[in-house]
């Protein structure tokens, strides 16, 4: 049995699969296996993953199912008594698992461990920045999932590891789900776990504009419906799902789903908004459409403009 299970959903990554599979085989901390759910990709990512030879690779197949189901099938067929969640197109730093079993071994009562991420866009990398008072870098925090999430997720699909019996008591991903699995899976566990963080960049985020998370559509908006009854009872659960909701509304005037930014921002209790955000909400589709033209200009020079800081 692995320490680890590395679990990774596969779909036409054919160009980005290798890179990911080796630097989890670079890892300095080597008891793993890295399990493979192939969720019906009609690319070449089957040769590739097979032209990989390694005994630790265990590599399934299955019909076109969505990625929560091939997440959700890697999961059943793990046997490590700790689960490392990672993008097929996502990268490591060779001392992310060393480093992770580190945190493991000094928090035995915790269950959930993570680290900080870096992200690549179209016009270069930016360091991922969390809402943790006074964090510092290298520095590790035990943090309430929301209240450290306000500006971007402590927990990420590549630089997260829980504990087998986390998925035991909260369920695995809802493949009921059109669209934002991973944060329905993050507010479970924030709801029972606190996380074990480190502001150590030991993952990479890698940009595709045909990505789901660069590509949502109108149809695919989540609701957070299933949250309503905890959030009176958790206040950062509260302003977390209304920074979602923003989210939401701004993209719905984007799109002028009227109908869709209403039934959001009706939920959001502006108390829970910066100034930008606030102002935001109250332009007209026309404004917003210059804001969001300006923060991609913005974005091509170098310079990443944002309304969460």
């Amino acid at each position: 049995m692995a320490y680890f299970s590395v679990i990774i959903s596969l779909y036409n990554k054919e160009t980005h699969i290798k890179s990911t599979i080796e630097s989890v085989l670079a890892q300095t901390f080597q008891d793993f296996e890295i399990i493979v759910v192939n969720d019906g990709s009609t690319d070449g990512s089957e040769a590739v993953v097979n032209s990989i030879s390694d005994h630790r690779i265990k590599y399934f197949k299955q019909d076109n199912k969505g990625a929560s189901a091939a997440r959700n099938a890697a999961i059943s067929k793990a046997s490590g008594q700790y689960l490392a969640l990672l993008d097929a197109d996502d990268l490591w730093q060779e001392s992310y698992l060393e480093t992770i079993s580190q945190l493991i071994k000094s928090h035995p009562d915790h269950q959930v461990f993570a680290a900080a991420v870096n992200i690549e866009t179209s016009n270069g990398v930016i360091r991922s920045v969390y809402s943790i008072k006074d964090i510092r870098d290298k520095d590790i925090y035990i943090v309430d999932y929301f209240e450290s999430s306000y500006i971007n997720t402590v927990l990420t699909s590549s630089s997260t590891v829980v504990h087998q019996s986390v998925f035991d008591k909260i369920g695995t991903y809802d493949t009921s789900l059109k669209s934002g699995q991973d944060t329905d899976l993050w507010i479970r566990i924030g709801l029972h776990y606190k996380v074990v963080f480190i502001n150590d960049v030991l993952a990479t985020y890698r940009y595709e504009k045909k990505s789901l998370s660069n590509r949502t559509k109108r149809a695919d908006k989540p609701k957070f419906d299933n949250y309503i009854k905890f959030e009176s009872g958790n206040p950062g659960l509260k302003k977390f799902i209304d920074l979602n909701r923003f989210s939401m509304a701004v993209l719905s005037k984007l799109e002028n789903d009227q109908d869709s930014f209403r039934r959001f921002e009706k939920e959001i209790d502006y108390n829970n908004l910066n100034k930008k955000q606030q102002f935001l909400l109250k332009q007209p589709t026309s404004v917003i459409r210059c804001f969001h033209f300006f923060k991609k200009r913005m974005q091509h020079l170098g310079i990443h403009l944002s309304a969460f800081k």
